[in-house]
């Protein structure tokens, strides 16, 4: 029921491809206000959501793209956001700058 262990191969691509990905979300976030457009959006929540987890493990590479980092400020610093960075994984602590709201 808990999905049996990482799939390490998935891992190693996601890592690979983590920069393409931030990549073309800077490209949005440089072109508009929030990633679909005007307004807040599922496109948003899905791409934070995301970014979230891989942050959580330290495994964002914020400095590849100052727009991506500042977008993702906005949405983390959301009221309806913040309480998904108080929580934890028992046994692994989030990296540095997971619930920071000023990375």
């Amino acid at each position: 029921m808990g999905g049996g262990q990482p799939n390490s191969d998935a891992l190693r691509v996601a890592r690979i491809n983590m920069v393409n990905h931030l990549r073309y979300i800077g490209y949005l976030a440089a072109s508009r206000k929030w990633l679909a457009g005007d307004k807040l959006s599922f496109a948003d929540l899905a791409a934070a959501a995301m970014l979230s987890c891989a942050d959580y493990l330290g495994e964002v590479p914020w400095s590849e793209d100052e727009n991506v980092k500042s977008w993702y400020a906005r949405v983390k610093s959301r009221p309806s956001f913040r309480p998904l960075l108080s929580e934890k994984m028992l046994g692994m602590p989030p990296s540095a700058t997971y619930a920071d709201l000023d990375f």
